[in-house]
């Protein structure tokens, strides 16, 4: 039941600026907190925190046309109503109605919600809709946001999952930052909420083929799924090394619930184990650092001169490098593989790798972090698949090519309209938030019709100290760096740009940079190579006027 709440607010209103927010307790509501915030002139209530990791949304920044980004991870919502605006973030925050009288500021909430934190979508069906049909093959990041967008847009249809994994869909994401195993901790939704959204979700199955022309996917043991609209969500799949002694036992890929349990019963109990990851890569950073917290000798063997070079730039790979190797990981860089060699004790597993300059690194076990391939195995046709076996797809994620199928994710290749970007400027995007957010999208094309919003990539990494990141510079690269801060300290921004344009951005420990960058790309808004050269802020730009987008 809605009741009347004071606000205790330390601040005078008249000293309250537009776009100011601050986090306030409730009158009478023990530990009951909302984030007061002023857009527009007008006061709004939320709940204070973001409810994809419990970010502090009192540090996020809030924007004109009714905003607010957490400075983590990039989720961002309405001010107005509380609902997710951009991904990762699946619930929703409570809104609640400010009311300025007697002194005092008031909102009208439940206790319930004030404590709850949270809004989960309403998208329970209790019929569906003969006829309609849209099949989503695969059941990660982007399948779970193309499900929860259908049903809140009013979809009636029928939605069959189909995902080759035996778990509904999980934060992967933290699989190569925590070796988390238990899947009930890594699944965003449990088998009770996708039945009462009326979903048939079909675990551990796998799709054999699409069959665009008569419009059916079809699964290993023959059965048929005919569909109104397929949504195309696989992912990628880990690459392995075609080499020498790579067939061996306690060579490991990393992308499941199962990767991760197999590598931590590899480690066993006391964790002095020698291990070796090979790729510099995001996923091998990550899964070393954790790792060489763990007490392990871990070597971290990379091709660059240093991790993470052809992104992110030598200058801040070697930070990372740093960080990664004060939690105790060895690095091998300018490194080439030559073959995995036998372990003496156990001719069945690895026992070591040797590179080409002859160096043999010993192994108990290795771990392979060397990129990702499109899983699209089930086209078969060869003709709709880019060189690098992914789909390209227009501004609505729809296949080129063939009618009525969309593809999100790792397996798609869309046209980029971040800044930078050329007319032809195809990117394709490993990151969990973008699979997440395209996948709600198509959603909403399906549903309603509605036209794509353009968004900014958001990436981030846990790499001893996080990492934040946003835009791209896949399309056409970048051809100059500048940093602000202090790399040595792991405390600065970095600013990839081409030409006077900023194409990316990324920072560590300076929150809220990345989401304010984030914010000011999407309304073009970011400041010149020139003016960052002079010493400009981008954490001066006023943000909170309405622009058109």
């Amino acid at each position: 039941m809605a009741t009347e709440y004071r606000l205790r607010l330390q601040d005078d209103l008249n000293d309250f600026p537009n776009g100011h927010k601050a986090e306030v307790e409730v009158d009478g509501i023990e530990g009951g907190k909302v984030l007061l915030l002023k857009i527009n002139g007008n006061l709004r209530a939320l709940n204070p925190r973001c409810t994809h990791y419990g970010a502090p949304l009192v540090k996020g920044v809030v924007t004109g046309d009714g905003r607010i980004t957490c400075p983590w991870h990039g989720a961002c919502f309405h001010i107005n109503t509380g609902d997710i605006e951009n991904a990762p973030a699946l619930d929703h925050l409570n809104s609640f109605p400010v009311q300025v009288k007697d002194g005092g500021v008031f909102i009208t909430a439940s206790e319930e919600k004030i404590k709850s934190g949270r809004r989960r979508p309403e998208i329970q069906l209790k019929a569906t809709t003969v006829g309609e049909h849209v099949v989503i093959v695969g059941g990660g990041s982007g399948a779970i946001g193309a499900i929860e967008s259908l049903r809140e847009r009013g979809f009636t249809g029928s939605i069959t999952c189909i995902s080759k994994e035996p778990y509904y869909p999980i934060d992967r994401t933290r699989i190569s930052k925590a070796l988390v195993t238990d899947t009930q901790k890594l699944q965003w939704r449990d088998g009770e909420f996708f039945k009462n959204a009326g979903v048939d979700f079909r675990l551990a199955t796998t799709v054999v083929e699409v069959d665009f022309k008569n419009k059916k996917v079809k699964i290993e043991d023959g059965q048929e799924f005919p569909y109104m609209k397929v949504i195309l969500a696989t992912g990628g799949t880990p690459k392995r090394l075609p080499i020498e002694g790579f067939n061996l036992g306690n060579v490991f890929l990393l992308r499941g619930v199962d990767d991760a349990k197999a590598v931590v019963q590899a480690v066993g109990d006391k964790k002095d184990k020698k291990i070796v990851v090979i790729g510099s890569s995001f996923i091998g950073m990550e899964v070393g650092n954790y790792l060489a917290n763990q007490k392990n000798d871990v070597t971290i063997i990379g091709r660059e001169s240093a991790p993470l070079e052809r992104v992110m730039g030598a200058q801040v790979g070697q930070v990372f490098q740093r960080l990664v190797a004060s939690a105790g990981a060895k690095f091998k860089m300018n490194a080439s593989v030559e073959k995995a060699t036998a372990s003496v004790a156990d001719p069945t597993k690895v026992g070591g790798i040797q590179l080409k300059s002859g160096e043999i690194v010993p192994a108990d076990l290795v771990i392979l972090g060397v990129g990702v391939a499109p899983e699209t195995r089930y086209i078969k046709d060869e003709s709709l698949l880019l060189k690098d076996k992914s789909l390209e797809v227009d501004d609505h994620y729809r296949v080129k090519g063939v009618q009525d199928a969309y593809a999100v994710g790792d397996i798609a290749s869309y046209p980029y309209k971040g800044p930078g970007a050329k007319e032809a400027s195809l990117v394709r995007i490993e990151h969990w938030n973008v699979a997440q957010g395209c996948g709600r999208l198509v959603g909403a094309h399906i549903a309603k019709g509605e036209k794509p919003t353009i968004f900014i990539p958001i990436f981030w990494s846990a790499l001893g100290v996080q990492l934040r990141y946003c835009g791209n510079t896949m399309p056409h690269g970048y051809d100059d760096l500048v940093v602000q801060g202090n790399l040595e300290e792991a405390k600065f921004i970095a600013y990839y740009t081409l030409g006077e344009i900023v194409i990316a951005v990324a920072s560590m420990q300076k929150d809220p940079a990345m989401s304010q960058a984030a914010e000011l790309m999407r309304r073009g808004g970011m400041l010149t190579k020139s003016e960052l050269k002079a010493g400009g802020d981008i954490m001066k730009v006023d943000v909170t006027a309405g622009v058109a987008i």
